[in-house]
């Protein structure tokens, strides 16, 4: 079924066990995931929840129906996040919905899933999902959703700062709350002791520029500038690595629908023309340039290749960020070569 903002979040505040499945898709991912962030408050800090990939459903579809209805191990409350997720993972999805049974709220973080995606038609048409696509905000509205993430962590951000940080981090909601809870240390602000933040408070912990931003090594590792991306990744640490691979995950999932549409015969301009708003206007002529870059088969190729670096990341240990480098390089250098 098809939900509105207000649907979705008390679906999430308070769980149905009739909604199995609530996917939550749509460019803007830092808001899916502020939203499935509910479901975990709601669940209880004590809940057990069992984190999935799409990877790892395409691999043993019927995983997550067992997950869905199987009992905690310590008999407390259980939930499930897919996340990243798209129509790999259509099996799993249906073998969850049509399950004779299930308990377990299970929510999944697609990204920018086209309206005629396979996983979001099966949600739209399912009684027992609920589907909620997510836009990046703009204008005013971005303005206001930083405004509301700063006071959640007891900081009176004044307009001017507020502007300057959704600029900074192209209104990305997760950003934004990293940078604001940096900022909050800083000022030693709390909900019951609230601080007043300004330009100057920004600028002292550098929020008021893109440095942590991962769209930069994104779009540096996809466009084929290795230089570029070496430089990137010197900055990023050990606690952000497995975020820059998620982050390539879910740009390419976001190439990968429009390109097909370009190997189906459609121009580049007209393929963007049609996305519309899905596509953050900050982000189109990027987008134009990776549709001509990539071609569908290296792009799946990309995906195995990444999907298979998160797993040795975890595995390795202090090897880690020397196999996300490597791989990321490998990723540009090739990119590189398309053109």
């Amino acid at each position: 079924m098809k939900a509105d903002a207000g649907q979705v979040a008390r679906a999430l505040d308070r769980p149905d066990p009739a909604i199995r499945l609530i996917l939550l898709y749509g460019p803007d991912e830092s808001g899916s995931r502020a939203l499935a962030a509910r479901l975990d408050k709601a669940m209880g800090a004590d809940a057990e929840r069992i984190d999935l990939s799409g990877a790892q459903l395409k691999d043993d579809p019927a995983r997550l129906a067992d997950e869905a209805a199987s009992i905690s191990l310590f008999g407390g409350a259980r939930h499930i996040r897919v996340d990243p997720a798209g129509d790999e993972i259509i099996d799993a999805a249906q073998a969850l919905l049509e399950a004779t049974s299930a308990g377990n709220p299970v929510v999944v973080i697609a990204g920018n899933l086209r309206k005629d995606a396979k996983l979001v038609k099966l949600a739209l048409a399912s009684g027992a999902a609920l589907a909620f696509a997510s836009y990046l905000p703009e204008g005013r509205q971005a303005d206001q959703v930083a405004t509301e993430i700063a006071r959640e962590l007891g900081l009176r951000l004044d307009p001017r700062a507020a502007h300057a940080l959704v600029a900074a981090t192209n209104a990305d909601r997760g950003l934004m709350a990293r940078e604001l809870e940096k900022l909050a240390l800083f000022l030693d602000a709390a909900p019951d002791e609230p601080r007043p933040a300004d330009m100057a408070a920004l600028g002292a912990i550098g929020a008021a520029n893109d440095e942590s931003d991962l769209g930069a090594i994104v779009d540096a590792v996809m466009g084929g500038r290795a230089e570029e991306a070496a430089a990137e990744l010197a900055l990023i640490g050990p606690n952000e690595a497995i975020s820059v691979v998620r982050a390539l995950l879910r740009r390419i999932a976001q190439v990968m629908p429009l390109r097909a549409e370009v190997a189906a015969g459609q121009s580049v301009d007209a393929v963007m023309a049609g996305a519309g708003k899905a596509i953050f206007w900050k982000d189109q002529k990027v987008m134009a340039g990776l549709l001509q870059r990539w071609t569908p088969d290296r792009l799946a190729t990309a995906t195995t290749r990444l999907a298979a670096l998160e797993r040795a990341y975890k595995r390795s240990g202090t090897a880690g960020m020397v196999l996300i480098g490597e791989e990321l390089l490998t990723i540009a250098r090739a990119a590189a070569a398309r053109r």
